[in-house]
């Protein structure tokens, strides 16, 4: 581990190609901006969010110690989480669905560390820490909603990809940060979207992987609880989003009883949702995850589970009957009555038993890639692992032997057995061969001379999925997106609105005298005329003075709401957090 990630018990069983993406948190990038962004958010969000979100949501603050003024310390964030069984880690951006989802199944909260800029205050298609450790983190503090987390974490990371679905997570992660960066030209973000709105459109049928990650948007991150009437929020999306939490609750936004439908129901990240899902409890989302899982090739396997993983073109494994797993790419399966009798991968298989790899049969033993016959031998209705040492020696399945083998569907094993290995329960899994041909019909699938055939016993598929059974077999690590988040630049105009932004800060937090204000009001009227929070900032320290600054501020961001309409709403829910409702200038 990174010796500046503060750690947990939790982080310490990661997986090291999970560990790759953790980075440090590095608490001294947040400027005084950064700080004063996320406390206006945090302000606005409890003071709305505590009539509109669920009743977690406020418990949840207090028990992850997430603070209202300051942006979270992982470090902090760690302490308290590991009270109620989870952890933090900090990351760059959008990270791979399956890793996601993988953290979660271990735990493991994923939070951007980045913050949005003041300009994308209200909405960022970026992950942030406002989105992560706003949103999702409260409410992990309910144990209903957290083990949902963890079992959509556990079944998620399963689902199989479609080589598109990476794409489009390169397309989104890419549009994201240009989105969020300053100064990209428009020309560059009309570019990513439209490769965002070309994948999307040309998606075929949603892979497993789509569909899951439709099922997360419309609950994790956007989904809402109670009653079509009077729903509560619930979704990380929605309680991070200042502009979003109240516009949903609007009757612009259509309201539909959650259930399994929403896995095909697609998104736009870029756009506020015209629709939301409600579940009635929390309990009632794992029931739904279970329906999905119930239909993915996780739990059927089976023909259509090893198209799928051909399909995906991406590291898969299949199990079989006897609990044998085969990890690696699968290219080929030959098929007889909607059957699977042989399957196919290319390049470094590893093959093993409950999640552990078989000694022997790692990737150094089938670098080039592992073929076997899958169901029952033609003409008899024992299945070989079904049979017992009686049964293998009457029709001389043992060790030494010289032995034909013909299967279900044509394919014919010809060779001399040295060994079998067994499972735990006695059954044979595993049969070597030496000078040994597999043939189906014409076709030569495996020839002595390309050394010993491992033959996988199994009469069927019981289960395929992503990624490998035994995740130390392959080498993960270096799957870390290619593009970076890109960072604020440093000039003299920003430096000095930061060091504004600083003695604000200072004045509230250690009670100073405001004698100070005007100065600093003066050269932000000056050099700095698109600011507006800092103005709000002021008015704050200011409300219970008879100070006539306060008149001049409050005059001043009229004026700023005048000149620059996109932000009037902004200043007034400052304001409104500021002052009683009995104040006139309050609008």
């Amino acid at each position: 581990m990174n010796p500046n990630i503060e750690t947990n018990p939790l982080l310490d069983r990661l997986p090291k190609h999970l560990q790759q993406f953790i980075k440090p948190q590095d608490y001294s990038d947040y400027t005084p901006i950064n700080q004063a962004v996320w406390r206006y958010v945090m302000r606005k969000n409890v003071d709305y969010l505590s009539k509109v979100a669920h009743s977690s949501y406020l418990d949840g603050l207090k028990k992850t110690g997430i603070e209202i003024d300051s942006i979270p310390s992982m470090y902090g964030m760690n302490r308290i989480l590991s009270e109620i069984g989870w952890a933090a880690v900090a990351v760059d951006g959008f990270i791979p669905p399956n890793a996601f989802m993988e953290f979660q199944a271990y735990n493991v909260l994923v939070i951007a560390s980045d913050i949005r800029q003041l300009e994308h205050i209200e909405y960022t298609p970026a992950p942030d820490i406002i989105h992560e450790g706003a949103g999702h983190a409260p409410i992990i503090a309910n144990p209903e909603y957290a083990e949902y987390l963890r079992r959509f974490g556990e079944i998620g990371c399963k689902a199989i990809s479609s080589h598109k679905d990476y794409q489009m997570y390169e397309a989104i992660r890419l549009l994201s940060i240009l989105k969020e960066a300053e100064d990209t030209p428009q020309e560059k973000i009309d570019e990513a979207e439209k490769a965002v709105a070309d994948l999307q459109n040309n998606m075929g049928e949603l892979s497993e992987m789509a569909q899951i990650r439709n099922l997360h948007w419309w609950t994790v991150e956007y989904g809402l609880i109670g009653t079509i009437e009077n729903p509560k929020i619930y979704g990380a999306g929605l309680l991070s989003s200042i502009g979003e939490s109240a516009h949903c609750m609007t009757d612009n936004v259509k309201k539909i009883p959650y259930d399994i439908s929403a896995a095909n129901q697609s998104f736009d990240i870029t756009q506020l949702q015209p629709q939301l899902y409600v579940t009635p409890t929390f309990s009632y989302l794992s029931l739904i995850l279970e329906e999905f899982a119930n239909k993915m090739a996780l739990r059927t396997g089976g023909l259509s589970g090893i198209q799928k993983l051909i399909q995906s073109n991406a590291l898969g494994t299949i199990e079989l009957s006897t609990g044998l797993q085969i990890s690696g790419v699968f290219t080929n399966v030959i098929e007889e009555d909607h059957k699977p009798v042989y399957i196919q991968t290319t390049g470094k298989t590893a093959l093993a038993y409950r999640e552990k790899e078989l000694v022997g049969h790692g990737t150094l033993t089938h670098p080039h890639g592992f073929g076997s016959p899958i169901g029952k031998l033609k003409g008899f209705n024992l299945a070989i692992e079904d049979m017992s040492p009686k049964d293998l020696q009457a029709y001389s399945i043992v060790e030494g032997e010289k032995i034909k083998l013909e299967f279900e569907g044509n394919i014919i094993v010809e060779g001399e057995i040295i060994t079998g290995s067994r499972n735990l329960h006695g059954e044979i899994i595993l049969i070597s061969f030496k000078n040994c041909t597999v043939t189906h019909g014409e076709t030569i699938l495996f020839q002595p001379e390309w050394g010993n055939y491992d033959m996988a016993i199994g009469k069927k598929v019981v289960s395929a999925f992503s990624g490998p059974a035994d995740v130390n077999s392959f080498d993960l690590i270096n799957i870390v997106p290619s593009t970076q988040t890109i960072k604020a630049k440093h000039t003299a105009v920003r430096d000095e609105l930061e060091n504004l932004y600083a003695s604000v800060r200072d004045i509230r937090v250690n009670k100073k005298s405001t004698a100070e204000l005007q100065n600093i009001f003066n050269k932000l009227k000056e050099n700095h005329k698109n600011d507006w929070l800092l103005s709000v900032e002021i008015a704050e320290l200011l409300k219970d003075s008879s100070d006539s600054l306060l008149q001049e501020v409050l005059a001043y961001l009229e004026q700023l709401k005048e000149r620059r309409p996109e932000i009037a709403h902004l200043v007034a829910g400052g304001l409104d957090l500021i002052f009683d409702s009995a104040l006139p200038h309050r609008h």
